[in-house]
C-alpha cells in the first residue's frame, strides 16, 4: 500500500511539473511574441474529420469539412488571447480552404489575405514542393514590425517544421537567413 501511495505521489509531481515547464514554455514564446517580428504558423481550428468529403469545392464551404461550434469558439479564443497580451499582428494571411478562413477571421486580429501558398495539398490537392517552397520564402522574408500570422493546415506546418500540431494550435518562428528557427509552441485551448 505505502509503494502505491508513492508511486501516486511521484506520477502527480511528474505531471505537475511538466504542466509548470509547459505553462512557462508559453510564457516565454507570448513574450518572445510580445517584440515581433516573429511567425505564427496555426493550424486551423477544430473541424472534425479529415480531409474533405467527395465533391469539394475550393469557392463552396457547404462542399468542405468546416469549424464546428467547439473550432469556432476556439479561434475566438486564440484572437482573445492574442488582444489581451496585446500581440502585434502586422499581417494576417490564410489558407483559401473555409475552414482556414473562418479561423483566421473569427480571431479578429485585422485583415485576412487568402493566399494559394497556404492551401492544404492533403490527398494531392496542390503541389507539396512548390507550396511548401513559397511558404519558406514567406517566412524567411519577414522583417516585421509586428508578426505574421498564417492559418493553414496540419500538413502544411508538418511539411515546414518536420512535426505535427493539433486544430487551433500556433507554432511560432524566427526568420532567419533563407530559413526559420522555432521559438515555441501554443495551444491557447489547452491553457
Amino acid at each position: 500500500m505505502h509503494t502505491l501511495r508513492h508511486l501516486t505521489l511521484t506520477l502527480l509531481l511528474a505531471v505537475l511539473c511538466t504542466f509548470q515547464l509547459s505553462a512557462q514554455a508559453n510564457e516565454a514564446t507570448w513574450q518572445a511574441l510580445q517584440e515581433g517580428s516573429l511567425v505564427i504558423l496555426m493550424r486551423h481550428s477544430l473541424a472534425p474529420g479529415i480531409g474533405d468529403p467527395p465533391g469539394f469545392e475550393r469557392g463552396r464551404c457547404d462542399t468542405q469539412r468546416n469549424l464546428s461550434a467547439a473550432g469556432r469558439s476556439q479561434a475566438q479564443a486564440a484572437g482573445r488571447a492574442f488582444r489581451e497580451r496585446d500581440i502585434p499582428i502586422a499581417a494576417v494571411y490564410s489558407s483559401r480552404w473555409c475552414r482556414a478562413l473562418d479561423t483566421a477571421e473569427l480571431m479578429a486580429l485585422g485583415p485576412v489575405e487568402p493566399t494559394p501558398w497556404l492551401d492544404s495539398f492533403f490527398r494531392g490537392r496542390g503541389d507539396q514542393a512548390q507550396i511548401t517552397q513559397t511558404a519558406q520564402q514567406q517566412i524567411a522574408a519577414w522583417k516585421g514590425p509586428g508578426n505574421l500570422l498564417l492559418v493553414t493546415h496540419q500538413v502544411n506546418i508538418t511539411a515546414l517544421v518536420g512535426s505535427g500540431v493539433g486544430s487551433g494550435e500556433m507554432i511560432v518562428v524566427r526568420p532567419t537567413d533563407n530559413s526559420f528557427q522555432v521559438v515555441g509552441r501554443l495551444n491557447v485551448s489547452g491553457q
